[in-house]
């Protein structure tokens, strides 16, 4: 191996017998840590409860609304004071309050549930967000339903 000094002290890589160094599949090893940060606190994963470092967690921040959608009509109708369920033309009505949650996942339940995809090694280097979008809606117009057959 060969020796690098970083604030004095010396840093060993170790070489392969080729002269290479090892092959590094992303570039921030999967962290967001930074280089001059020794220690990150650990966090537990909201699904399974693993222990992830908290810069190598997924985290999403999922806003709801605290009444669901069923039952927001049916307070409109016994309520005195006019509910508004859109908070961006309030108009002087009651804007019902929404749940904040941040969830924290680590890299096996963010990947089993589908909140972060396996990508190609050409598709890691993007590092742009994905489009940002409505989930879009299945329509079943083109499935036709199987016959039965009458022997």
């Amino acid at each position: 191996g060969y020796q690098r000094r970083v604030r004095g002290f010396p840093l060993i890589f170790h070489l392969s017998p080729l002269g290479e160094s090892m092959t590094v599949k992303r570039r921030n090893h999967g962290r967001t840590k930074g280089r001059h940060r020794g220690h990150v606190n650990s966090i537990r994963c909201t699904n399974c409860g693993r222990f992830a470092p908290k810069d190598k967690a997924i985290k999403r921040f999922i806003v709801r609304n605290m009444v669901e959608s069923a039952a927001v009509r049916d307070l409109q109708e016994a309520s005195a004071i006019k509910t508004v369920t859109d908070p961006a033309n309030p108009e002087g009505g009651y804007v019902l309050p929404k749940f904040y949650t941040k969830m924290q996942y680590c890299v096996s339940c963010a990947i089993h549930s589908r909140i972060v995809r396996v990508r190609s090694r050409e598709d890691r280097r993007i590092r742009t967000p994905p489009q940002r979008g409505r989930r879009r809606t299945v329509s079943y117009t083109h499935l036709t339903l199987p016959t039965k057959r009458i022997v």
